[in-house]
């Protein structure tokens, strides 16, 4: 169990609003990937905290530490398409411990230049948590070397299923 030692915005899942979750609330951790922190907050229900507000999360009174989030700063030079895959593989759906590659979100990743352009698509056309997962996307891509612009949009042309995910993802979800 984790507390808040300070009021702390965090977002709702699966409706993608901003709430604050208030000081002294108590949370269960429920994924710990990503960079980020899936919170089951009892008075709130699920709740994303993002990498830039985990110091408000203590368990036993200290600062909790923050999850492993692969980074890289920008640097000169052509773009790497296999680390932008590879940046995609680092970011996930805060409801699912799958990233966002081996559910089959990820439909196109163009490179021009300095430039990535990224279709994805969702798990549902309901989804809140889709511009927030689209944020993250493009956060993790800026980070890699030789990136200077970025645009991931969201599509919904071929609607997504379960057979788009890749082998990985089944087994890891109980469904091979």
């Amino acid at each position: 169990m984790v507390v808040f030692g300070r009021d702390c915005e965090a977002i709702q899942i699966p409706l993608g609003n901003k709430i604050v979750v208030p000081k002294h609330a108590q949370a269960f951790v429920a994924q710990t990937l990503g960079g980020h922190l899936t919170l089951q907050v009892p008075s709130l229900g699920l709740v994303q905290v993002l990498s830039n507000h985990l110091d408000a999360l203590l368990k036993d009174g200290q600062p909790i530490a923050a999850p492993a989030s692969s980074s890289s700063s920008a640097t000169e030079g052509p773009i790497d398409a296999k680390q932008v895959w590879d940046a995609l593989r680092t970011c996930y759906d805060p409801e699912i411990p799958v990233n966002i590659v081996d559910l089959g979100l990820v439909y196109d990743v163009k490179i021009d230049g300095n430039r990535v352009d990224v279709k994805m698509t969702l798990t549902a056309m309901g989804c809140g948590m889709g511009p927030v997962i689209a944020m993250q996307a493009k956060e993790k891509i800026l980070a890699c070397p030789g990136v200077k612009e970025a645009d991931v949009q969201i599509v919904w042309d071929p609607p997504w299923n379960q057979n788009m995910m890749s082998d990985e993802a089944r087994k890891r979800l109980g469904l091979w």
